[in-house]
């Protein structure tokens, strides 16, 4: 009897915690939409220990290599959108956020038109797009790695508009280092 208890106790627990995150709706969320990029980025509010001096500067850069799950906006992207919405809600002025990602390997399909994105997802829109474009909006810099685009046959023409190539992701990364840019660790 034990021994049947046990193997229905973990079938039991998964089932509870199922429900439980089946009751959570998208208002009991902790994320909501930010304030510059509304449509992507969501950010939670948090009382934090550590503050944000006033006239901080941000220059910070994005590796981006992993390509978007089929469907998804490129987690990367995203996750650019997210910092420019929870510091500005936590009082940085958007003048002091400066971003740069830097584009290679898979990730590069997830910067290109819809004509090259469709030619290797028929019938399916490139969900980044959009997202690229509101961040060039906010300044963002976009620069993809030139060998990866010659690697894959990718031509300039078939990037997004302002996705600038760079003689490597490598070269791209050092030159924004010099320029005072840090590497952002996720």
């Amino acid at each position: 009897m034990r021994t049947c208890c046990f193997a229905l106790g973990p079938l039991i627990f998964s089932l509870l915690a199922l429900a439980v995150t089946a009751g959570l709706s998208q208002e009991e969320s902790p994320f909501q939409p930010g304030m510059v990029i509304r449509d992507f980025g969501e950010v939670a509010e948090v009382e934090a220990d550590v503050t944000i001096p006033q006239g901080t500067q941000f220059k910070i850069r994005f590796d981006v290599n992993a390509q978007a799950n089929p469907g998804k906006l490129n987690r990367t992207i995203d996750l650019a959108a997210r910092f420019i919405n929870m510091h500005v809600a936590a009082g940085v002025p958007k003048e002091a956020i400066h971003l740069a990602l830097v584009i290679h390997g898979g990730a590069v399909l997830d910067v290109t038109t819809q004509e090259h994105f469709a030619r290797v997802y028929p019938e399916r829109q490139n969900p980044s797009a959009a997202a690229v474009k509101q961040l060039q909006d906010c300044n963002v810099q976009f620069i993809v790695c030139g060998q990866s685009i010659a690697w894959q046959s990718i031509s300039k023409n078939e990037l997004l508009p302002g996705v600038q190539i760079a003689l490597s992701a490598m070269t791209a990364h050092e030159l924004l280092a010099q320029q005072g840019f840090t590497l952002n660790p996720f």
